[in-house]
C-alpha cells in the first residue's frame, strides 16, 4: 500500500507538471533550449528490421521539436545508460539469447504482451477507439485460451487480429497535453514530461505491478525487457555508429516514433 501510495502521488506531480509544460505555447519553442531534431543517417537501419526501416524513410521527410532544457543531465543520464548497456544489459541479452531458442523467445514475448492486455485496453478506450478495444479483448479472449496462457498468438496468426499499441503518454496527447521537456531516465532510456507520467499511470494497469514480493515483481519485469532487448541486438550499436552525435540521433528517433504513434 506504501507504494503504491508513493507512486501515486509522483503520477499526480509529474501530470501537473506536463500540463504546465504541455500547455505553453509561447516564443519559448524558438529558444535556444529548443531543438530541432534532424533525420537520423540512412545506414542506421537494422538489417533484420523492415519496420524500422519503413520508419526512417518516413520521418525523413519531416523535423519535429522539443525542448530539451535539461540537456547537460539527459547528456550525463546517456553516458550512464550506455555504460549500462554495454557492461551489463548487452552481455545479459546475449547471453539469454544464446540460451533460450528464438521460438522461447518469441512465446515469452507473446504471454507478456497478453497480460498486459489492460494497458492497450484502457488506452483505447480512453481514446475512443472502440474497434481496436474490440480487437484487444477478441484477442485476450482467443490468446488465453486457444493460445495456451497467451504463450501462442493464434489470433494474429490465425485470424489476423493485430494487437493495438496504445500507452497513457499517447492517450494524454489525444487529450491535448504536449511532450513537455525531453527527460533521459537512468535504466529506461529517453522519454518525455508527458511520456515519464503516462508510463507510471499503466504501471497501475499493469498485473506485474500487483506481485508479491516487490523483488519477484522487479524480477519479472527484468525478465520480460531482456526477452524484448534479445530481438533489437545490435540496434543501438548501429545507430551510434552511423550517427555525430548519438545523443541527438537516440532524441529523434524516440520523439518522432511517439508523433508518429500518436496520429495512427
Amino acid at each position: 500500500m506504501k507504494n503504491s501510495l508513493l507512486a501515486a502521488c509522483w503520477f499526480v506531480l509529474i501530470v501537473v507538471l506536463v500540463a504546465g509544460a504541455g500547455c505553453s505555447k509561447s516564443s519559448r519553442s524558438n529558444a535556444s533550449n529548443s531543438k530541432t531534431l534532424t533525420a537520423v543517417p540512412k545506414e542506421v537501419n537494422s538489417p533484420d528490421d523492415a519496420a524500422f526501416d519503413e520508419f526512417e524513410k518516413e520521418v525523413s521527410k519531416k523535423d519535429i521539436s522539443i525542448s530539451d532544457p535539461l540537456e547537460p543531465l539527459n547528456r550525463t543520464l546517456f553516458g550512464f545508460n550506455d555504460v549500462l548497456y554495454f557492461w551489463v544489459v548487452k552481455p545479459v541479452t546475449k547471453t539469454y539469447s544464446n540460451v533460450v531458442p528464438k521460438p522461447g523467445r518469441i512465446g515469452i514475448g507473446n504471454f507478456f504482451r497478453n497480460i498486459t492486455t489492460p494497458i492497450r485496453l484502457a488506452n483505447c478506450l480512453l481514446q475512443g477507439k472502440t474497434k481496436a478495444a474490440s480487437r484487444e479483448v477478441d484477442r485476450f479472449a482467443i490468446n488465453t485460451t486457444v493460445g495456451i496462457l497467451g504463450v501462442g498468438d493464434p489470433a494474429a496468426d490465425k485470424w489476423k487480429i493485430k494487437p493495438a499499441d496504445e500507452d497513457l503518454g499517447q492517450t494524454l496527447a489525444v487529450y491535448g497535453l504536449g511532450n513537455g521537456y525531453y527527460l533521459v531516465l537512468p535504466f529506461f532510456g529517453p522519454s518525455t514530461l508527458r511520456d515519464t507520467g503516462g508510463m507510471a499511470g499503466d504501471m497501475f494497469l499493469n498485473p506485474i505491478f500487483y506481485v508479491e514480493p516487490r523483488e519477484l515483481a522487479i524480477g519479472i519485469s527484468a525478465w520480460h525487457f531482456t526477452n524484448q532487448g534479445s530481438f533489437r541486438i545490435g540496434d543501438y550499436e548501429s545507430i551510434k555508429e552511423a550517427s555525430m552525435d548519438p545523443y541527438v540521433a537516440i532524441r529523434g528517433i524516440y520523439v518522432q516514433n511517439r508523433d508518429k504513434k500518436i496520429k495512427e
